[in-house]
């Protein structure tokens, strides 16, 4: 029995890209709400049939590519190895691989979340943070810190995800002037002196 996941026509994926690319190429000059399937089309040099191959209208495609980011994110972050490289990424590989793969795809991330003409994209990255700030406060170390500190577990997540997030829009919007290792370690220093 073949256990392995069935690979998607190449065919697809090419046009996928073409329609994603198209996508963000015009949301740089337009408002959401102005962009048409027509529009996306002839951008993507595809036709309006094609388009609805792959989706129902523009709504479904942003919630797909938000789907499709939020799974090629997960992928960036559990495949970090538990192991660094160096001692320089010992406090969090996960987010050096995040913002390294943010980096790598920097024009689709500068649109989507720098932008502010689509709040899709950011929220439904906001809630992958939330995760993850939610894993790191589970440790018992990290618990009994809130415990001694007086801070709800809640309010801990809100408050993690949202620096997160805003300091990754922050850096997208000033055009990515530090390194994303540099970056996660200054995430590193400020964690240690709020403690």
């Amino acid at each position: 029995m073949d256990n392995t996941t069935p690979r998607t026509d190449p065919r697809i994926l090419r046009t996928r890209q073409l329609l994603r690319d198209a996508f963000i190429e015009l949301l740089q000059e337009m408002d959401i709400e102005k962009i048409s399937v027509n529009r996306l089309a002839e951008r993507a040099t595809i036709n309006r049939v094609t388009f609805y191959l792959h989706y129902r209208d523009i709504p479904d495609m942003l919630e797909k590519m938000a789907n499709d980011m939020i799974e090629d994110i997960h992928q960036v972050l559990y495949n970090t190895p538990q192991n660094p490289k160096s001692a320089e990424e010992t406090d969090w590989p996960m987010l050096v691989n995040l913002l390294e793969h943010i980096a790598q795809n920097a024009k689709f991330y500068k649109v989507i979340l720098a932008i502010n003409r689509t709040t899709l994209f950011s929220d439904h990255l906001l809630k992958l943070l939330a995760e993850l700030v939610t894993e790191r406060l589970n440790s018992r170390e990290n618990e009994s810190l809130l415990a001694k500190a007086s801070i709800q577990k809640d309010i801990a997540i809100w408050y993690g995800s949202s620096a997160l997030i805003g300091t990754i829009i922050a850096w997208l919007r000033n055009d990515m002037p530090y390194t994303p290792l540099f970056l996660a370690k200054q995430f590193s220093l400020l964690r240690s002196i709020s403690r």
